[in-house]
């Protein structure tokens, strides 16, 4: 599904470059999930952000299904985004303003659904991550966890190939956060690819594959049965 070769990226501040990855190149099949793990500074927000379409490398390759996507522009990427990846992210990004059911239904606006296909979209993905009940509640109404949850239906609202969790459980109890890894669980099992992000070892154990990042390059890449 994804393969990425020597993919590097380099931030200027001034006269100074910094590294922040350096030739790493890696596959990723579809229907796996794995986790990419490393302390601040690693390179691993870089990664996640350069596997997303947020950001484009300085050098290297990006394949989607066999296709070079590394020198694409904004709009084009911004495309693939809508078409293929879903984010969550540790801080939710929910809007406080709005119901948990039109947090939801927010990336099928910009997909192009009418309203009534915006709305059972979005109740039945709802429904799919146990919020049934919670539709009409705003976000500070509900638990921690229940906002991941939000996050997770949101991210699915417009069927992605690719889901990035970008440390999923940061803000979230033992309890909570292990509930939340069911529920990526299940998802892989109907067939999303799942990438985890994460300093912390107890959620990387989750995917069936470790990739390890160090000052920018790649450690260790460990498939485990």
């Amino acid at each position: 599904m994804i393969e990425v070769e020597n993919l590097t990226k380099i931030y200027k501040n001034g006269n100074v470059e910094v590294k922040a990855l350096k030739e790493v190149s890696f596959k990723i099949k579809k229907g796996e999930i794995l986790s990419i793990m490393g302390p601040s500074g690693s390179g691993k927000s870089t990664l996640m952000n350069l596997l997303g379409f947020l950001d484009t490398p300085t050098s290297g390759k990006y394949y989607l299904r066999g296709k070079d996507v590394s020198g694409l522009g904004e709009n084009k990427l911004a495309e693939l985004r809508n078409d293929y990846v879903g984010f969550v992210f540790q801080q939710f990004n929910l809007l406080g303003r709005t119901t948990v059911l039109h947090n939801v239904e927010l990336p099928l606006i910009y997909g192009g659904y009418s309203k009534k296909e915006r709305r059972e979209i979005a109740k039945d993905l709802l429904e799919k991550v146990g919020l049934g009940h919670r539709l009409k509640h705003f976000p500070n109404e509900i638990s921690g966890g229940q906002k991941q949850r939000v996050a997770i239906a949101r991210a699915l609202a417009n069927n992605p190939d690719l889901i990035l969790a970008d440390e999923p459980t940061g803000n979230l109890d033992t309890a909570t956060g292990e509930s939340i890894m069911d529920l990526f669980h299940d998802l892989n099992e109907q067939g999303h690819t799942i990438v985890l992000v994460t300093h912390e070892e107890n959620i990387a154990e989750h995917a069936r594959r470790k990739i390890s990042l160090i000052d920018g390059e790649i450690r260790k890449d460990e498939v485990f049965v």
